[in-house]
């Protein structure tokens, strides 16, 4: 599976004439015709992403019970090779989408986000807790632990790599147990996002208004060029804007010279999410690291 960190979804079969409908124009669906294949932003479009993740879980659903299904001893090649190459389409998309969730969000690739998240985490867990395919994989790595096939260094690594992940996954749990991580890894994914929100909120509410001139010393004469024309921006001409995000936050931390409005504008970075307020994320690390000791153990 190519990059299979962004993989992950539950089942999903959508009925034909409306996944046609969803199809139609998606750039994700093929490769990008572009220098390098990078990602076509121009015609990438956020309606776009809803069904490129369903299509992308159905195709790699298809891969790996093509896989699984094979008749055929299992190999290196139709086994490792094939999990390796499985989910292009879930990768394609993937690769972008949470590049601009991270970079470039939005309310509505936000609420997307927490959509998806769910389902790309039990989508995971579909191809990670799946016994048959667990077996193959086992079966390769025996035959490489008793000498039956020798492989080169890359080859070995990517055995290797994908054996540690289906048992640090689970696949050796009792269903019981692989129930419960099921729900924790749900649980955790939905989790992340709410933390990673709220740091973006409080990161965009900060607003650091400097009005007095002698509050700008040893700030270079273009970083105030910009931040008065963020003030602008903001509605307040005249005065000189500076926030959170590292082109205003990192410049004024170290050149300027006021003590006390570098201790405000630090101390504000470092409390992101430690406010008490609709961002607070204390109780959302405590659900995170209780649910992480847990699925440790």
């Amino acid at each position: 599976m190519k990059n299979l960190i962004f993989a992950a979804a539950m089942s999903c079969m959508v009925c034909a004439c409306g996944q046609q409908a969803a199809d139609t124009g998606n750039p994700f669906l093929s490769e990008f015709e572009t220098p390098y294949g990078t990602p076509d932003f121009d015609r990438i479009k956020v309606e776009h992403y809803e069904p490129a993740f369903l299509k992308g879980i159905e195709q790699q659903n298809g891969e790996i019970k093509a896989i699984v299904e094979n008749p055929e001893e299992p190999s290196f090649e139709n086994t490792i090779v094939a999990l390796d190459n499985s989910g292009e389409i879930l990768a394609r998309v993937s690769g972008v989408f949470f590049a601009l969730t991270e970079a470039d969000t939005n309310d509505e690739m936000m609420a997307l986000e927490a959509k998806i998240a769910p389902m790309l985490s039990e989508h995971s867990d579909n191809i990670f807790l799946n016994q048959e395919l667990y077996k193959r994989v086992a079966a390769v790595h025996a035959q490489e632990e008793a000498g039956k096939i020798q492989l080169t260094t890359e080859q070995h690594y990517l055995l290797d790599k994908y054996y540690k992940e289906f048992i640090r996954s689970g696949a050796g749990l009792d269903a019981q147990k692989q129930e419960r991580l099921r729900e924790i890894n749900k649980e955790l994914s939905t989790l992340g996002i709410t933390f990673s929100n709220n740091i973006l909120n409080e990161n965009n509410a900060f607003q650091l208004f400097v009005d007095k001139k002698e509050d700008l010393a040893g700030l270079p004469e273009w970083f105030c060029q910009s931040a008065a024309e963020e003030a602008k921006a903001a509605g307040q001409p005249g005065k000189w804007l500076f926030t959170l995000h590292n082109a205003s936050r990192l410049p004024f931390l170290q050149y300027a010279e006021n003590r006390p409005l570098r201790e405000k504008m630090y101390k504000a970075y470092i409390n992101r999410g430690n406010n008490n307020d609709k961002n607070d994320n204390k109780e959302t690390i405590r659900k995170i690291v209780s649910l992480r000791l847990e699925k440790a153990r």
